[in-house]
């Protein structure tokens, strides 16, 4: 086997690697994704009425 051929299957096995890797770490935080809802926005405040001791 060539030097060129070694390095070339080198790299490439590195790639196939790296890209197995990040599948894996993208499939798990996909699964494990807490999921979130969306706050419900108030629209309007009503005012603030103190009771009255006369």
């Amino acid at each position: 086997m060539s030097l060129t051929m070694t390095i070339v299957m080198l790299i490439a096995g590195w790639l196939a690697v790296a890209t197995a890797m990040l599948w894996g770490v993208l499939r798990i935080s996909r699964r494990h994704h807490p999921v979130q809802t969306m706050p419900v926005e108030k629209t309007e405040k009503h005012p603030v009425r103190h009771a009255a001791a006369h």
